[in-house]
C-alpha cells in the first residue's frame, strides 16, 4: 500500500498492483482499466509466473492479478509460491476459464478473488477493493459456475451420506492432516476424530489415505 499527498487535497491511500499475463494486450488493458482509479496504481507487469514470482518477493504487491495458464509456472503454481513468500499480497485470478476446478483450487490455494476476462471495468473494481479490504470475490459468471459444481457435490456427498462433519474429516485427511492436528483444527477430541475416520471409511470403502484423497478431490473436498 502506497500513499500520495497532492497539495490541498486530502492523503490518498493507493493499492499496489501486480500484474501477471503473458499476453501484452491484455496486461496493457489492465494497466489503462485500473490506473484510472485514484486509489489504485500499477507497481509491476510480469509476462511469466517465474517473472511474476520474483516481482512479487520484491515488490510485495497488495493486490496480484494472475492468469492461470502461462508459460514457466501455471498461475496456480506461483499462486503457492507467492503466498510463501509474501502472504499479506491477495490473490485475484483473471482468466478465460470458468472450470468449476479451477475455481476450487485457486480459492484452496489462498487466492482471494476469481474473475473472468470478460468482466466489465465496474465489476473489476468492485472485486480489487472487495479483496482488499478483506474479503472474497467471485465474478458473476464465475460464482454460476462454482454453485454448479457445489450443488453437484453435494448430492455425491449424499450419496455417501457423509455428515458434515465427516466431509471436513475426510478433507482433512485427504490434506495429510494426523489425528491429533484434525482434533486441533475441529475442536474435537482425538477419539472422536478416530470415530469419523473409521465411520468415512465403511461409508466410502476407502481403505488407505491415498483413496481417501480420490475419494476428497472427486467430491470437491481439497
Amino acid at each position: 500500500m502506497a500513499t500520495q499527498q497532492i497539495k490541498g487535497q486530502k492523503q490518498v491511500t493507493k493499492i499496489k498492483i501486480l500484474i501477471a499475463d503473458d499476453h501484452d494486450l491484455v496486461r496493457e488493458g489492465l494497466v489503462a482499466r485500473l490506473s484510472i482509479s485514484e486509489n489504485m496504481e500499477i507497481c509491476g507487469e510480469a509476462d511469466n509466473g517465474i517473472s511474476a514470482f520474483q516481482k512479487a518477493q520484491t515488490l510485495k504487491p497488495d493486490i496480484i492479478f494472475l492468469d492461470i495458464s502461462m508459460p514457466g509456472m501455471t498461475g496456480l503454481e506461483v499462486a503457492k509460491k507467492i503466498l510463501s513468500v509474501s502472504p499479506d499480497s491477495k490473490i485475484i485470478f483473471l482468466s478465460v476459464y470458468d472450470n468449476p476446478e479451477y475455481i476450487h483450487e485457486a480459492l484452496r490455494i489462498g487466492a482471494k478473488g476469481y474473475l473472468l476476462k470478460d468482466i466489465s471495468r465496474e465489476e473489476m473494481m468492485v472485486a480489487v477493493n472487495a479483496v482488499y479490504n478483506g474479503g472474497t470475490y467471485l465474478g458473476s459468471k464465475v460464482a454460476q459456475a462454482f454453485d454448479t459444481r457445489s450443488n453437484e457435490v453435494d448430492k455425491t456427498v449424499n450419496n455417501y451420506k457423509l455428515s458434515e462433519r465427516e466431509s471436513e474429516v475426510l478433507a482433512a485427511i485427504a490434506l495429510g492432516d494426523t489425528n491429533k492436528v484434525i482434533a486441533e483444527k475441529l475442536k474435537i477430541s482425538v477419539r472422536t476424530v478416530e470415530s469419523h475416520r473409521l465411520a468415512i471409511r465403511e461409508k466410502t470403502g476407502g481403505g488407505n489415505a491415498a483413496a481417501l484423497f480420490k475419494i476428497a478431490n472427486e467430491l470437491g473436498l481439497v
